[in-house]
Order: structure tokens, then sequence, then C-alpha cells
């Protein structure tokens, strides 16, 4: 299911339930960078810090399926 098809499922739903419709893919995707952006300039990686450990043997598929 792509970005669109979820938004038209989420709307959809929202209606139903008579809850506000979600905001459109993509609508914060440029404040959402900047931020990110903003916090590696703060928090830069350092070398001595490993990076996110593997969560499995490669092939492994999280319980999801995804």
């Amino acid at each position: 299911m792509d970005a669109i098809q979820q938004h038209m499922l989420d709307t959809y739903r929202a209606a139903r339930l008579g809850e506000p419709a979600p905001p459109p893919p993509g609508r914060h995707d440029r404040r959402t960078l900047r931020d990110l952006y903003h916090h590696w300039l703060t928090h830069p990686p350092t070398p001595n810090r490993p990076a996110r450990p593997h969560s499995g043997p490669p092939g492994h598929s999280s319980p999801s399926g995804v």
C-alpha cells in the first residue's frame, strides 16, 4: 500500500468515526528534514558511538512481515 492509498483509508476511517481527517502525505516532509538536519548539526555522530545494532540475521523479517 502506498502513501496515497493509506491516506485515503485513514480519511475514510476518520470520517466514519467522526474524527478530523489526517494531513495529506508529504505535508510535513520539508519541516521534518530540516529538524533532522538541525539535530544532526547539534548532535553529530561520533566515531566512538556504534550505529544501531543489527536486529537479526540477514533476510530475517520483522514480526509484522514488513
